[in-house]
């Protein structure tokens, strides 16, 4: 499943690459106002096109896991930085056992060569702070290629594609925070997480829709609400000093939701 924006020109070296055999590609289009989605279906026409409903990449993804109809569902970007031809490694994955399969730049094998010191610093506390809370041993947390079977989609409990908003303002997932919200959520519903070396690229062509600071806001934003939501969910875990520290900076720090946006516990 790809979400795009604007891509036309990064799709001819993405989809070269899918491997063969995928029972379906589906693309989601985020408004594009270049040829993105007549480049996609001259080079796939069995392609499924997807019109997302709000803005945003979080939603874009949650309006393809919603029609993806294939056992295995994974996500890449479309501007060339996560390599189609590492999807064999994600599916080995789950086949082996895993619920959840989440691609790290970090780990051994893995890599990147387009995060930035600042982007690097800020993944590893926002990582830290999350495997503080949430007691997960993630090495990436913010890297938004990942896999896992379609079934364990409900547990997830994304934002609603359906709801409307005034024009089409985002509510809380509807961002970058996703990768943030769907690795949480993956760990607090007991799935099987298994992390998959994968070496990130730079992007092809275009800019980059990541705004470093506030959407570093909005993943602090999301890690609390989400932590909050994992303790009325659930029994609390053992209280200790310094993880009501982490979750006092974590506060602290992020900023309120922007204007449209609303917690999930407040749906």
């Amino acid at each position: 499943m790809i979400p795009t924006l604007n891509e036309s020109r990064n799709l001819p070296y993405v989809f070269a690459r899918l491997p063969p055999g995928l029972a379906e590609v589906v693309l989601v289009d985020g408004g594009s106002v270049d040829d993105t989605v007549e480049v996609a279906r001259t080079l796939r026409p069995d392609i499924r096109i997807v019109r997302q409903t709000r803005t945003g990449k979080g939603n874009a993804l949650a309006c393809g896991f919603a029609v993806c109809s294939g056992d295995v569902v994974v996500m890449i970007d479309a501007d060339g930085s996560t390599d189609p031809m590492e999807i064999p490694a994600f599916v080995a994955a789950l086949r082996g056992g895993a619920d959840y399969a989440k691609g790290s730049r970090f780990r051994s094998g893995g890599g990147s060569e387009d995060i930035t010191p600042v982007r690097r610093l800020g993944n590893a506390v926002l990582n830290g702070i999350v495997n503080r809370l949430f007691g997960t041993r993630f090495t990436d947390l913010c890297y938004g290629y990942n896999a896992f079977w379609r079934d364990v989609i409900p547990g997830l409990e994304l934002p609603d594609v359906q709801l409307a908003t005034a024009d089409g303002q985002r509510v809380w997932g509807d961002g970058f925070e996703i990768e943030t919200l769907l690795n949480i959520r993956a760990a607090c519903t007991g799935l099987s997480i298994q992390e998959v070396s994968s070496v990130e690229a730079r992007r092809l062509h275009g800019e980059s829709n990541l705004h470093v600071f506030a959407d570093g806001r909005r993943i602090l934003g999301t890690i609390v609400t989400e932590y909050r939501r994992a303790r009325r969910a659930a029994r609390p875990p053992r209280h200790r000093r310094s993880t009501a520290v982490a979750v006092a900076v974590a506060a602290r720090f992020a900023s309120e939701a922007p204007s449209g946006d609303r917690d999930p516990g407040e749906r």
